[in-house]
């Protein structure tokens, strides 16, 4: 296997990862929306987090990753699918009142932003408060 084989073997590998990450999030989403159950609440949040730990160990949740499941790059892919983004791009007034259904999904996806920033966030202020676990080992 040639190097350039191994690095098109490597990047279908992540691309296929974000690809099956993506799809997992939004079934789990679309199945707390159609039991209009809050992602926060188990089995989303924990599912959800197991999702987060593997797309930032892969890397795909620093800003500039490719892919981008960022917070807002996941938010942004699942609006698209949705077509949450062409629903609010197409009102013929901005101010207008989405429907029902688009309002409920825009919800479901600030609870899963603002979860996914947490947890970002807090993954990446870890070693700042386990600096004397890690010396102690």
């Amino acid at each position: 296997m040639s190097a350039d084989d191994s690095m098109t073997t490597s990047t279908t590998y992540r691309t296929a990862l974000a690809a099956q990450l993506l799809d997992r999030i939004d079934l789990l989403v679309r199945d707390a929306h159609a039991k209009t159950r809050p992602l926060e609440l188990e089995p989303y949040r924990g599912q959800l987090f197991e999702l987060f730990v593997t797309a930032e160990g892969a890397g795909y949740v620093h800003e500039g990753a490719s892919p981008d499941l960022t917070a807002d790059g996941l938010c942004h892919t699942l609006a698209e699918r949705w077509g949450l983004a062409a629903a609010t791009r197409n009102a013929p007034d901005p101010l207008a009142k989405l429907p029902a259904q688009n309002v409920s999904q825009m919800r479901l996806l600030w609870s899963l932003m603002r979860m996914w920033m947490e947890w970002t966030y807090a993954w990446q202020r870890w070693p700042e408060f386990h600096r004397e676990e890690q010396a102690a080992e």
